[in-house]
Parts: structure tokens; sequence; C-alpha cells
């Protein structure tokens, strides 16, 4: 038995609202029992018989079904959350910026965000593995930051899901007690 987590993508934001109560039960009756939801921005722990492919399709099937939407989801292995968190170069909390890992499921698209994001003048980021880049935003300019609109883009935002250390390190934690219990 695996210990996951699993980040959605584009819920809460732009019209589909679900709340973590109904995405917890939801998972819970396509057969994840120990679902948990962290936060209110898509991040779920759970375990599974599965593999990482086979968890991120059914949590696909399962909220198309239950939420009626076209979901994507990122699930990554608990090690593989410690391992992204540990590998980050910028700090947890700094007075000025705010660390942010985007994550993808597709290594083709992060290259290509990779790439486009080096083109930025002043960009800091970084590549800690094929499906993760770390970047830095200016503490309260998060979304007017160049690089944070470039990953909005259609071609990066469909294959994309982007999440801040300190969430990460909360489900890494969470993932990490999932897999003691």
């Amino acid at each position: 038995m695996g210990s996951y987590a699993v980040f959605l993508r584009g819920i809460n934001v732009g019209g589909i609202n679900i709340k973590m109560a109904d995405l917890r039960d939801a998972l819970k009756d396509c057969g994840f029992a120990d679902a948990k939801t962290l936060l209110a921005s898509g991040n779920v722990v759970l375990s599974s018989s599965m593999d990482a492919a086979a968890v991120k399709a059914e949590c696909e099937k399962c909220l198309r079904a239950a939420f009626g939407y076209e979901a994507w989801v990122v699930v990554l292995e608990a090690g593989r959350v410690a391992h992204l968190v540990d590998a980050c170069p910028y700090p947890e909390d700094d007075k000025s910026t705010h660390a942010y890992i985007t994550l993808s499921s597709d290594t083709a698209v992060l290259d290509d965000l990779e790439t486009a994001g080096s083109a930025l003048q002043g960009q800091d980021q970084q590549r800690l593995a094929p499906e993760a880049l770390a970047w830095l935003a200016p503490v309260g300019g998060t979304l007017d930051s160049p690089f944070s609109k470039l990953s909005a883009k259609a071609k990066f935002k469909a294959a994309t899901t982007t999440r801040n250390l300190r969430t990460l390190i909360k489900v890494r934690d969470a993932a990490s007690a999932l897999k003691a219990g």
C-alpha cells in the first residue's frame, strides 16, 4: 500500500468550486477510504494499492463523475513530495519572496515552461526533478509576476499546477503521517 499526494488543478478558481468535504467524500466513494484534504486548494493525501498512474486515472475519472468537469491532477508518491521539498533551494519563509513549485505530469510541457521562464529577465527558477520546477515571486505580487503570467498561458495552464513551498511542506507532513499510520 502506497501513500500519495494528489494535486487538483484549477479548482476554486474560474468557476469550478468544490468544497473540500465534498471532494474527500467523492474520493472515499471511489475507493480511497482514507482520503484527507488539506487547505482549500485541492490538495489530497490518500493511500492505495495502485501505482501513481492508476491513482491519477482513477481520481480524474472520479472527479469527472462527481463534479462534472474535465478534471486534471498530478499524483506523486509521498516520498517524492518529500524529495521535492528537500530539493527546493529557496527558503520556506522570506520577507521579500515566496517560493513556489510548479508540478506537471507532462515533462515536455514543463521543459517548455522552464525554457520560456529562463528567458524572463531576473527570473529565479530551478528544475528540481522532471515533474517539478521551483521559482520565486515577490511577496504580494505573485499573480502579477512575469513567471506567473507566463505559466497561466493556455499551453502551460492545462498541464501544470503550482503550490507554494509552505503548502507542499504541509502535504509532505500529512502524507508521511498517513504512511506511518
